[in-house]
């Protein structure tokens, strides 16, 4: 019975370490550069419709359900979808503009599990013409979330799907 304490205590203790040392906060983002003026680009940026013509998540389920609420890139417009288990489901709300420059919104995961993120895109002209478009999200990692961070990467995880996001928003703004 001693032993089966001592195991116990030792794990809890191990928890306890882990939880001390895992990530609180995590921030994900990627650049790209578009040759086209900056606000062409943060206009077609604003709207959540259009999102779904350069996202990646849009073509890992093309047959995902999704639902409007709102004036389409507006404060306060609503983006939700219903997806396989690749994108699972939640929604994406406009909650701030600053015209020309920044659009920030709030993330919301039901499935495959319940959490929030920020997310955010920021224009920026780079040269005559071209404008630099970064694409991010951040949030908090919360128990047990955070010790399972230690060992996998919010950057590896999503990094990837960014680049090609944006790699496809692009190629449809340079295209048109």
């Amino acid at each position: 019975m001693t032993t089966f304490l001592y195991i116990i205590a030792g794990i809890a203790l191990l928890v306890l370490i882990l939880a001390v040392l895992a990530p609180k906060t995590y921030d994900v983002s990627r650049s790209v550069e578009i040759g086209k003026p900056k606000q062409e680009v943060f206009d077609f940026l604003r709207s959540l419709k259009k999102m779904d013509l350069w996202s990646p998540w849009a073509k890992k389920d093309p047959n995902m359900k999704k639902e409007f609420r709102g004036t389409d890139g507006e404060v306060g417009s609503v983006s939700y979808w219903l997806g396989n288990k690749e994108v699972g489901e939640g929604e994406q709300e406009i909650t701030k503009i600053v015209d020309g420059e920044r659009i920030d919104g709030e993330l919301r995961f039901m499935k495959p599990f319940k959490s929030e993120s920020n997310c955010y895109l920021l224009t920026e002209n780079t040269a005559e013409g071209k404008t630099k478009v970064t694409w991010g999200f951040s949030g908090n990692n919360k128990f047990p979330m955070s010790i399972i961070m230690l060992f996998m990467s919010m950057d590896k995880m999503v990094g990837k799907d960014f680049e090609e996001g944006l790699s496809s928003l692009k190629t449809i703004l340079e295209d048109s």
